[in-house]
């Protein structure tokens, strides 16, 4: 399930949204899109966070790895020069960077540079295509001031097929399996969803319709929960006279563990499925993947019932691209097929060239991040010192390939110390050896000083 032809997921990607394996990609990978998406929508009263912050952006240096030689990458800070000469080193390849530096984020300062606007128009009098993450207002303005096709459909589409009410009256309506719940529009029914009220041994999840990785989120514990959250709802609607609230409450089910699935579709309904993978998660919070699933053929043959199911609907309703379904497998042994669809790139999506080029075809790999805390900027060459032998490139199945750099120093100047992170993504033969792997690569990393050296001792 897991193993792919090597070479192919890119360029099967491109196929089925241009009808060309050879197709030239302008990639934007505008992370935490769903915050444009739900600009028309009112969501629980929790303090809203900045989607922009400089982690989040320098996750966009994740989409070298799914770019191919020959296509381009939007970004707003170059990759660094190291870690490019280390992805190179494997053979890979790395796309042409094209840097827009400025305020509010990638796609703004594309739009506010008119020396990159006149080179986009360049590339799209050849016939080059826009891959965004997913389209918003700000990537279909840049479509249209540059010429670039739009691999993918506008945004209108994207925001109509995202939202998680979306997903549960997809699911409801096509007789898949669903957790109970209820899809909210309004204080009164929010106010009939929190009737049933909650106990720590009943909790209630409610989530924003546009809310992602853990953002938009609120476990309801206790009956005393549910009255704030309703009372709150209440005086806000009775102050600005509108009593529109847009989230699903839904019931905890108690379960063996997440997944995540993706498939492709084509503009002409064509699905594939791609992978199915365990999702790690903590709180909603995304920390990473395991591959393959532990799941029977039954299981999984449930999942590519709901992906041809889903994908059909999709259809029909103007999108085409990929769709990434989080689902989960419950204590019970039944696959719940959809708590949300996230149709645009996911995480996962980024996995795709490396897990085709390292896991052996009945292999194990798992996708996930290591903090990393400092004083001052770490350079790579300290991170590839303080892994050692462990940095050298995955063979026979078996190794490490570090995935994204960017986001270990992208707070350095917020905060001192500051917190980043460095993506991997590790392969073993099985399990036991992805957790011996894992446990090798954070020790490993623990050893990095405060001020992002390393002695010769913590490398060895």
């Amino acid at each position: 399930m897991n193993a792919m032809a090597e070479g192919v997921y890119t360029a099967n990607l491109k196929q089925a949204l241009t009808g060309s394996r050879n197709a030239e990609f302008v990639w934007l990978c505008n992370f935490e899109v769903e915050d444009q998406w739900a600009t028309h929508c009112v969501g629980l009263p929790t303090p809203k966070v900045s989607a922009t912050t400089a982690l989040v952006q320098r996750m966009e240096e994740l989409g070298a790895l799914l770019a191919e030689p020959g296509d381009h990458l939007l970004l707003g800070a170059p990759i660094d020069r190291d870690y490019r000469r280390y992805i190179e080193a494997t053979g890979l390849g790395m796309p042409a960077e094209l840097v827009a530096e400025g305020a509010g984020g990638t796609s703004a300062a594309i739009l506010s540079s008119p020396g990159l606007v006149r080179y986009l128009r360049g590339l799209a009098d050849r016939g080059a295509y826009l891959m965004p993450m997913g389209t918003a207002r700000d990537e279909q303005k840049i479509a249209e001031t540059t010429g670039l096709r739009l691999a993918v459909p506008d945004a209108a589409t994207f925001e109509r097929v995202n939202s998680k009410i979306y997903s549960r009256r997809l699911a409801a309506e096509s007789g898949l399996r669903v957790i109970p719940g209820h899809c909210c529009e309004t204080v009164a029914e929010l106010r009939t969803a929190l009737a049933d009220e909650p106990t720590p041994q009943r909790p209630l999840i409610v989530k924003d319709a546009y809310g992602v990785s853990g953002k938009g989120l609120l476990v309801l514990a206790s009956a005393a929960k549910a009255r704030r959250l309703l009372r709150m709802v209440e005086r806000r609607a009775q102050a600005t006279g509108d009593d529109s609230i847009h989230v699903v409450v839904e019931d905890f089910l108690p379960k063996r563990f997440d997944l995540n699935y993706q498939f492709t579709l084509s503009r002409d309904g064509a699905v594939g499925l791609d992978f199915v993978k365990e999702a790690l998660t903590v709180q909603g919070v995304h920390k990473g993947h395991i591959m393959p699933a532990a799941l029977t053929r039954a299981q999984v043959n449930d999942i590519t019932t709901a992906a041809a199911v889903i994908g059909a609907r999709l259809h029909a309703d103007g999108f085409f691209g990929v769709v990434g379904v989080d689902a989960l497998l419950g204590a019970d042994g039944h696959v719940y097929p959809v708590l949300e669809i996230n149709a645009r790139l996911n995480m996962s999506t980024y996995q795709g060239r490396v897990v085709e080029r390292y896991q052996a075809d009945d292999g194990a790999a798992l996708a996930k991040h290591y903090p990393v805390r400092s004083r001052q900027p770490v350079p790579f060459t300290a991170v590839m010192e303080a892994l050692g032998d462990l940095a050298r490139p995955p063979t026979a199945g078996a190794g490490l390939l570090l995935t994204c750099f960017g986001t270990v120093n992208a707070q350095s100047g917020v905060s001192t110390p500051f917190d980043g992170r460095l993506h991997a993504v590790l392969f073993a033969p099985d399990r036991p050896g992805l957790d011996s792997l894992d446990r090798r690569v954070a020790d490993a990393l623990s050893g990095l000083s405060a001020d992002g050296s390393a002695t010769a001792e913590e490398a060895r």
